[in-house]
């Protein structure tokens, strides 16, 4: 019994091996690549290996388009700002650029944190005062009522976070302790 299953091991080897060798290119140039391990990028990896590592290693989440942004803040402020449909639509636009400039303040590189934060606050502002040209007297209270609720929830929604990050963190570190006092 040894000997056979010695055998059906040394013939599975081989067929690994030589399947794994014709499928890099067995180390010739075989029309691709620069002639050392196939196709491109050496090492015995072809490129729709090396694709989808870079893809694993960008682990950044999707981004959101700005218009998708703004229309959830429009869906959520028409009842409580009774807006019409004209009214929606032009705010919806105005928060939609507004979202686009954040975007490009906070990726600029060359501004420092606190020039950005200004930069933003001046946005916030500008914003605000366009978003209030759309909106009657009685609408505008409601609107101020709705961004700071909105605010409210951003702020108890960050603190949330950081308690949790800081529990996590925490926790980790106790475990850390734990298992270095064993």
């Amino acid at each position: 019994m040894r000997p056979i299953q010695n055998v059906i091991l040394l013939v599975f080897t081989l067929f690994c091996f030589h399947s794994a060798s014709a499928q890099y290119g067995n180390g010739y140039n075989n029309g691709y690549g620069n002639g050392y391990g196939g196709r491109g990028g050496g090492m015995g990896m072809d490129r729709s290996m090396m694709a989808g590592q870079q893809q694993g290693s960008q682990s950044k989440p999707k981004e959101t388009p700005p218009e998708e942004t703004a229309g959830l803040i429009v869906e959520q402020m028409k009842p409580e700002v009774n807006l019409d449909e004209l009214q929606a639509i032009a705010i919806a636009n105005v928060l939609a650029e507004s979202i686009r400039e954040q975007g490009i303040l906070i990726k600029n590189e060359s501004s420092s944190q606190d020039q950005k934060i200004e930069q933003i606050k001046a946005l916030r502002e500008t914003t605000d005062k366009k978003v209030t040209a759309f909106l009657n007297p009685d609408q505008i209270e409601k609107y101020k009522t709705f961004m700071n609720t909105l605010k409210e929830v951003k702020k108890t929604k960050s603190k949330k976070k950081k308690d949790k990050e800081s529990k996590d963190s925490k926790e980790v570190k106790d475990s850390t302790d734990t298992k270095i006092s064993e």
